[in-house]
C-alpha cells in the first residue's frame, strides 16, 4: 500500500450514520478544555492556563480545520463528509457551536475567574480602573516602549485598507479632522512582541490595547479620536507545498510561510461593544459574512493568560512534582543497563532528561560510539539534543539527522534547526517526498570491547522535546534487541536513501505496513473470539478519525469481541450503538499532563501483543507520514501497558466517557489516573 491509495471501508453495508464529524468531535475536546478551566477543585492558576490552552487550540482549529472547509468549498467541487455532511452543512454546524463556547469562555474569564484572581491580589483591569498614579506611570510606559514601534495606518483616497495579519490584534479607530470635519478610519496594530498584559503594579496587569487606545492622541496629533474598537482576525495558515515539483524544499518552505501570512480570513474576533459601523466597515473590508463574525467580551485574545498562569504563586498552582530517576539511576552505567535488558520510559513520570536526553548525550562524547541517527519533528528553543548531535558531529562521529521541516506552526523553528545542523557538519535530511516523518527514533552505534558493533535505540511515542516532556505523557523504549536495531536503521536507510525494505521484525511502519497491520491484527481477534479462544482490543492514543479503522472495531464488536479506546481528542467512532458497538467502550483522560502515548493491545489468545509508538489512527498517520510501532517484548513491560490502559478505562477512575451522539458525560468521582502515577514514582 502507497500513501496515494484510497482508504479503504471494512464494510460498506454499516450504517451510513455510524461516524460522528471530525471537526465536531474536535470542539467537544476544546469543550472539555474549557470544563478543566471551570473545575473549582483545580488550583486557580491552573484553570488560567486551561483558558489560555483553550484559546491556542481554538485559533489553530480556524486556521487548519475551519481554512481546510472554507478551501474545499472554495473549489466548486464539495465532497461530503464522512458523517454524510456537505461541507456548507459542517461549516455552519461547528460555527454555531465554536460561537457558544468562545463565548462562554470569554464571559467565564470575565465573570468567574478574574474576581478569583482578584481575591488573590491578581487583578487584571481595564483602564477606566486604573488608579491615576497607574495611569502616569503606562503613559510614560507608553512614550518610551511602546510609541516608537506603532504604526497607525489611516484609510482615504490615497491610502488603502491596510493588511491586516493573521494572529494580530488590532484597534479600528475613528479619527475626525476638526478644521473640515472629514471623518477617517484607522487601524493601529497591536505590537506581538510585547507583553500582552502589561504590569501596571505589583499583582495588577492590563491589556497591552487599552493602554495604546488611551494614548491615541498621540499618535494622531491634531485630530479628535471619536472611538476605537478592538478586533482580530485569524487566517488560513495551513501551509501548500507540491513536493513532486519543488527542487529547494527548504527554499520553498520558507517562501511558503512567508505567503501565510496572507491566507484567506476564517474568524474575525470583535468586542461585543463595537459599533455596528465600524463592523459594517471591516466585514466589507476583509470580504467575510457574518456567520465568521464572533462578537465577545473582551479583552480578546485570551491565550495571552499564560503570561498570568506563569506568575509565581506557588500556593496557586499544582504541586511541584519531579521526574523519577529510579528506571536509570544517575550513578548507572547507561549502556551496560540497556545491554542487560530493555528499559521502558514513561514521561512525565520518568525523568526524560535521565533517560533518553541522556543516551544521546553519553553517546555524543562517549568515543567507542561511532555513529548516531536521531528524527527530530519537534523540538524546544534551546535543545540539549540538537546541542549533543553538534558535539557528536565536531568529535568525528557520523551524525545523521532527519528534520521534518514540515512539522505544522514549527515550521520555521526546524529551518533554524536543520541550518545549524548542517553549519556543524551533520548529515541533513528532510525525509521522504509526499510523506512528513512522524516517527520518533533514536539510534547509536557501539563498538564494544568484543570489536562488535552494537545498536542502542530508542522508539518513542513523543517528539525530542525536553519542555514538553515534562508536560505531555509519553512512552520510549530503550533496547539493544537485535531485531528493533536492524529494523530502525533499516528505516532510517529508508528515509535518508532509496530502500525498499518494507518487512521488519518488530516494527510495524506507514506508509506501507501499519495500516494493513492493524487491520489483520483486528481481524485475528474476530477469528479468535469465533474460535473460543481469549479476544479483546485496548487501545490509546490521541485521535481516531480513520474510516476504515473505525469500521474494522465496529466489525470487531459486532462478533462480540471487547474494545476498550482510551482517546484524548477526537474520536468519529459512536460507541453503544445497539448492533453496531455495545461492546466498544470510549473514555477521555483529561488533567494536568496532555494524554500523548499510543499503545495497542491485542489480546492475541491469551498472549498479549503490545505495540507501542508515534502514530494515531487518523488518516494522515496511517497514509501519509512514516510512522513506526514497535512490539514490546518483555512480560514485566507489557503488563506496565495493559495496565495504564486497564486502569485509565476502569469506572473508579475519574474520566470521560463518550456517548453513541457523540457527548461528553464527566466521571467527576473516582481516581485521578495522573494523580496516582504521580505518587507512584516519588
Amino acid at each position: 500500500m502507497t500513501n496515494s491509495d484510497p482508504v479503504p471501508l471494512v464494510d460498506a453495508g454499516l450504517p451510513p450514520d455510524r461516524f460522528l464529524d471530525r471537526e465536531e468531535s474536535w470542539l467537544r475536546f476544546n469543550g472539555r478544555v474549557l470544563r478543566l478551566a471551570q473545575s473549582p477543585e483545580l488550583p486557580l492558576l491552573e484553570r488560567v492556563r486551561f483558558l489560555s490552552i483553550f484559546s491556542n487550540n481554538l485559533d489553530e482549529f480556524f486556521m487548519v480545520r475551519v481554512a481546510g472547509l472554507m478551501r474545499r468549498l472554495a473549489t466548486g467541487l464539495p465532497v461530503r463528509t464522512s458523517s454524510g455532511r456537505s461541507p456548507d452543512a459542517l461549516l455552519h454546524r461547528i460555527a454555531g457551536l465554536a460561537h457558544q463556547l468562545s463565548i462562554e469562555h470569554a464571559e467565564y474569564f470575565r465573570d468567574e475567574i478574574a474576581p478569583l484572581l482578584a481575591k488573590e491580589d491578581i487583578a487584571i483591569v481595564r483602564w477606566a480602573d486604573l488608579e491615576d498614579v497607574e495611569r502616569a506611570r503606562m503613559q510614560e510606559l507608553f512614550r518610551t516602549r511602546v510609541y516608537p514601534v506603532l504604526t497607525p495606518l489611516v484609510v482615504d483616497p490615497a491610502h488603502p485598507f491596510p493588511y491586516i495579519s493573521g494572529q494580530s490584534l488590532n484597534l479600528a479607530v475613528q479619527v475626525r479632522d476638526p478644521r473640515n470635519g472629514t471623518t477617517r478610519f484607522a487601524r493601529v496594530k497591536v505590537p506581538p512582541l510585547l507583553p500582552r498584559f502589561i504590569a501596571v503594579a505589583p499583582g495588577r496587569f492590563a491589556p497591552l490595547e487599552d493602554v495604546i487606545a488611551a494614548n491615541l492622541a498621540q499618535l494622531f496629533p491634531g485630530m479628535d479620536v471619536l472611538a476605537h474598537h478592538t478586533f482580530r482576525v485569524t487566517r488560513n495558515q495551513d501551509l501548500e507545498i507540491d513536493e513532486d515539483i519543488t527542487e529547494n524544499l527548504l527554499q520553498t518552505l520558507e517562501r511558503e510561510l512567508l505567503r501565510r501570512r496572507f491566507g484567506p480570513v476564517v474568524r474575525l474576533e470583535v468586542e461585543d461593544t463595537i459599533d455596528p459601523r465600524v463592523l459594517d466597515r471591516l466585514t466589507a473590508e476583509l470580504g467575510v459574512d457574518e456567520e465568521v463574525v464572533y462578537r465577545l467580551p473582551g479583552p480578546l485574545d485570551l491565550a495571552g493568560l499564560d503570561a498570568i498562569a506563569n506568575i509565581d504563586r506557588a500556593d496557586l498552582k499544582y504541586p511541584r512534582f519531579r521526574p523519577s530517576e529510579k528506571v536509570l539511576p544517575p550513578e548507572s552505567d547507561l549502556f551496560a543497563v540497556m545491554r542487560d535488558r530493555d528499559v521502558l520510559v514513561h514521561h512525565p513520570y520518568d525523568s526524560f532528561t535521565a533517560s533518553v536526553e541522556r543516551l544521546i548525550e553519553e553517546a555524543a562524547v562517549d568515543p567507542k560510539v561511532l555513529a548516531i541517527k536521531q528524527t527530530l519533528y519537534r523540538t524546544s528553543g534551546k535543545s540539549p539534543i540538537v546541542d549533543a548531535l553538534i558535539k557528536a558531529a565536531d568529535a568525528g562521529k557520523q551524525v545523521v539527522v532527519v528534520v521534518e521541516i514540515k512539522a505544522r506552526f514549527d515550521e520555521q523553528a526546524n529551518i533554524d534547526w536543520a541550518q545549524k545542523l548542517e553549519q556543524a557538519g551533520c548529515h541533513v535530511m528532510y525525509g521522504i517526498v509526499g510523506l512528513k516523518t512522524h516517527c520518533k527514533l533514536s539510534l547509536v552505534v557501539r563498538q564494544e570491547a568484543d570489536g562488535t558493533l552494537l545498536r542502542y535505540t530508542h522508539v518513542g511515542t513523543g517528539n525530542y522535546h525536553p519542555t514538553t516532556a515534562r508536560l505531555y505523557e509519553d512512552f520510549g523504549l530503550l533496547t539493544t534487541d537485535p531485531e528493533v536495531g536492524e529494523d530502525v536503521n533499516a528505516v532510517f536507510n529508508h528515509l535518508t536513501g532509496y530502500s525498499r525494505d518494507e518487512d521488519y521484525h518488530r516494527l510495524l511502519a506507514a506508509p506501507h505496513s501499519l495500516r494493513p497491520g492493524l487491520l489483520e491484527r483486528i481481524q485475528r481477534e474476530i477469528d479468535n473470539h469465533k474460535a473460543g479462544l481469549p479476544a479483546r482490543l485496548r487501545f490509546k492514543c490521541n485521535s481516531l478519525t480513520d474510516e476504515g479503522i473505525v469500521d474494522a472495531l465496529y466489525r470487531a464488536s459486532q462478533a462480540g469481541v471487547k474494545v476498550d479506546l482510551l482517546l484524548r481528542g477526537i474520536c468519529v467512532l459512536r460507541p453503544g450503538v445497539p448492533g453496531l458497538s455495545e461492546n466498544i467502550r470510549v473514555r477521555s483522560v483529561l488533567g494536568r499532563f496532555l494524554e500523548h502515548s499510543r499503545v495497542y493491545v491485542f489480546e492475541n489468545g491469551g498472549d498479549p501483543e503490545v505495540w507501542l509508538g508515534s502514530a494515531d489512527l487518523m488518516h494522515r498517520n496511517l497514509d501519509r507520514r512514516v510512522e513506526v510501532l514497535v512490539r514490546v517484548h518483555g512480560d514485566a513491560h507489557r503488563a506496565q501497558l495493559t495496565s495504564l490502559l486497564d486502569r485509565g478505562m476502569d469506572d473508579g477512575t475519574r474520566t470521560w466517557k463518550l456517548g453513541p451522539l457523540g457527548l461528553w458525560s464527566r466521571q467527576r468521582g473516582g481516581v485521578d489516573l495522573q494523580e496516582q502515577l504521580m505518587q507512584e514514582h516519588r
